[in-house]
């Protein structure tokens, strides 16, 4: 019994040694991820893990615009290959839009219309939605002006040559590491850091900018500062104002911020909502700007957002992902555990998933094969209507 007693006592003191060093050496961030992570059963970020921070409502306005069902909706049944890799990859929310009308619909687990799942970096096609507003509002000048004019920071050296467009196409040389497994890097503290500004603000520009593609969440989250500071208001409020009200969103969303006094949005992640309002992003990007007959986005800005900045680069325009799978001219909204919202403009359909997992990248191809299974199997399913 005294051993046993020994041991914990051990055990404690060595918790307790290793608590303080982390708070030594500003790594206590990690002990909310463990809170929030290791704690509720999970081993990486999940889908329903916004109720364990602090969030901004997003806001929809009065007059919702309910959506149209098609009238083939929910006629045909899913393939076996489908439902096979909806089952092995947890997938809680499967759509098809056909012309602008729910064509098929499936929700699993207990999910349903109304259930919030977190977007993960499909905001980024949204913060980007945010930056084309606020050009088009005249707040910001073009997609070439620099953002040394709203961050003082970032005003000398290379990075008085960085811009909008830059950041929104994942090309500004920021010295930010996309790591998601090793809870000291940078993208675990932008995570679960409670100042995420002061995290950005500690990074520099050492690469040319505007010369390559590479992917970094820190990009977005330095973009979303920029619109902070050029719109005067919160990325929240933007969004609200611009997009989820006048699109008509049935309901309330929520983004995730650093922490509840003068937080911070997580620009690159973490809006939650349903597969019906994401949906409707899709629907925005797809008719070049488009929502009914609201024009809320310039149409020459979708375009150049639909299209590859770097033609000798990766399959990404401006906070899209691009496609040629099949043929086709596909762009995509894209969250690490496999959220989409996929748009095919020549077909007129929209593909929207949501779920816990994904699968396996294709080699020599910017997206994992669950991906392409989505487009397959949903052409195999309008065939069968026909």
């Amino acid at each position: 019994m005294k051993i046993i007693k020994k041991i914990l006592k051990g055990l404690l003191f060595l918790i307790g040694f290793i608590i303080v060093l982390l708070y030594i050496f500003d790594y206590d961030y990690i002990l909310k991820g463990i809170r929030v992570v290791y704690m509720t059963g999970h081993t990486t970020a999940y889908i329903d893990d916004y109720p364990h921070f602090d969030n901004r409502t997003i806001a929809k306005g009065k007059n919702t615009i309910p959506w149209q069902l098609h009238t083939d909706y929910n006629t045909v049944e899913t393939t076996e290959r489908l439902q096979a890799t909806n089952s092995e990859l947890g997938t809680v929310a499967f759509m098809i839009i056909k012309n602008d009308k729910i064509w098929y619909e499936n929700y699993a687990e207990g999910y349903s219309l109304e259930s919030k799942t977190n977007s993960f970096s499909m905001a980024k096609s949204m913060v980007t939605a945010l930056l084309g507003k606020a050009i088009m509002k005249g707040s910001i000048k073009s997609l070439d002006q620099p953002i040394g004019d709203f961050l003082p920071k970032f005003s000398s050296g290379l990075a008085a040559k960085t811009t909008v467009g830059d950041l929104s196409s994942m090309s500004s040389g920021l010295n930010w590491t996309e790591h998601y497994t090793s809870p000291f890097s940078i993208t675990a503290r932008a995570y679960y850091d409670p100042d995420i500004r002061e995290v950005i603000m500690g990074l520099e520009i050492i690469d040319s900018p505007g010369q390559e593609f590479k992917y970094l969440s820190g990009n977005t989250q330095l973009l979303g500062m920029v619109i902070e500071k050029a719109t005067g208001k919160t990325l929240t409020e933007y969004l609200s104002e611009n997009f989820w009200k006048p699109m008509g969103m049935e309901q309330d969303a929520l983004w995730q911020i650093d922490s509840e006094e003068n937080g911070m949005e997580k620009a690159y992640c973490c809006i939650a909502s349903n597969a019906r309002d994401f949906a409707r992003f899709g629907v925005l990007f797809k008719n070049k700007g488009k929502f009914g007959e609201k024009q809320i986005l310039p149409e020459e800005f979708i375009t150049l957002a639909t299209q590859k900045r770097f033609e000798n680069g990766a399959m990404y325009g401006y906070g899209l992902w691009l496609s040629d799978h099949l043929g086709k001219e596909i762009f995509a909204m894209r969250g690490i555990l496999g959220q989409y919202v996929i748009c095919i403009p020549e077909d007129d359909i929209i593909i929207v998933r949501l779920g816990h997992h994904r699968g396996s990248f294709v080699t020599g191809e910017s997206f994992t094969e669950d991906f392409f299974i989505y487009i397959e199997e949903t052409y195999k399913m309008l065939d069968n209507a026909s």
